[in-house]
């Protein structure tokens, strides 16, 4: 049986999740950060949810996603619901999950073509 490696080339997609770190494709960011299929924004300044505000809300919704994945950190977390609101006004879905769990769901939505965004939260 010959086995290959199959890399997805057409956007960017998170190979790994450490407990305080992210990779995506080949570069690790130790570092909180938010991801779409053709961008990454770097050094998000947010090292808790309790952190999210409307302008991290802005942020976001600057990538044009139809839907947002939250990675909390190593576990899930809600923000306050003021920030959650600010996506579901413009329309667009929000789920709030562990960092794991974030990375697989932004995968498989980022592999079927969705506008995606997500964002993961990273300890100081």
């Amino acid at each position: 049986m010959d086995l290959s490696l199959d890399r997805p080339g057409e956007y960017l997609y998170v190979r790994r999740v450490g407990p305080n770190s992210i990779t995506v494709v080949d570069r690790d960011y130790s570092r909180s950060l938010v991801v779409s299929p053709a961008r990454v924004l770097e050094d998000w300044p947010v090292s808790h949810a309790s952190q999210l505000d409307a302008e991290h809300v802005s942020t976001i919704l600057e990538l044009k996603p139809e839907v947002v994945i939250l990675g909390t950190g190593d576990r899930q977390v809600f923000p306050a619901a003021a920030f959650l609101a600010g996506f579901l006004k413009k329309g667009v879905g929000v789920e709030v999950m562990d960092n794991a769990a974030a990375a697989r769901t932004y995968d498989l939505l980022a592999g079927e073509s969705r506008r995606v965004v997500a964002a993961f939260i990273l300890p100081a």
